[in-house]
């Protein structure tokens, strides 16, 4: 999957979400179940909804066990989001499995789906950068300054595109190879965490 295609389906995830705007809201994925289209709004949907978790923990007046419980919805979230980028990788690991590497192949610094997992927040900074150049309540240097940034970031979308379309192509080839390595995130493990072996052993 190309880099075009699967930002439209970020920025349809991003959409999708706001016609609500709540953090509780039904997830509905329109893709089937079996396709890359479908972990592709799965990833952004993941963080969209931690966008908002983020906003939210980030208020100065919130209540301590509301904090709490809303971390470890982050943690959670964090969670699934690594997961999630691993499937992905998993199906380029799967596209690519039958190129014969040339002989000075290389290895990219990071993954297809760790590239697009960049790609998913960039299109939620677009998103709400755009929303602010926008806002009517907000002052005129308010909106030219967020207008100023939504131009690097876009920036920054095209240079990232051409990076992935770039690196896919050379897998394709057999110019660069990948190999999936699981996070090993080690925070949400009882059998890793110390706090967490300790307290159960307890």
């Amino acid at each position: 999957m190309k880099s075009a295609a699967a930002y439209s389906i970020f920025e349809q995830s991003v959409k999708d979400y706001h016609v609500l705007d709540l953090i509780d809201q039904p997830y509905n994925n329109p893709y089937p179940a079996d396709s890359v289209e479908h972990l592709m709004y799965r990833k952004n949907w993941i963080d969209t909804i931690q966008w908002h978790y983020e906003d939210l923990i980030r208020d100065p007046n919130i209540n301590p066990v509301e904090a709490l419980a809303l971390k470890r919805k982050i943690d959670a979230s964090n969670q699934d989001r690594t997961d999630t980028v691993e499937y992905i990788d998993s199906y380029f690991l799967d596209q690519y499995s039958s190129v014969t590497p040339q002989a000075d192949a290389t290895s990219n610094t990071e993954s297809p789906a760790w590239a697009y997992d960049r790609l998913s927040i960039l299109s939620l900074k677009i998103y709400h950068m755009l929303e602010e150049s926008e806002r009517s309540t907000a002052s005129a240097s308010h909106r030219q300054q967020c207008a100023d940034k939504l131009s690097v970031l876009q920036t920054q979308r095209e240079d990232l595109s051409l990076a992935i379309d770039q690196l896919l192509d050379d897998l394709s080839t057999g110019r660069k190879t990948m190999k999936v390595y699981k996070q090993m995130k080690m925070y949400n493990d009882e059998a890793l965490n110390p706090v967490l072996y300790s307290s159960k052993s307890d």
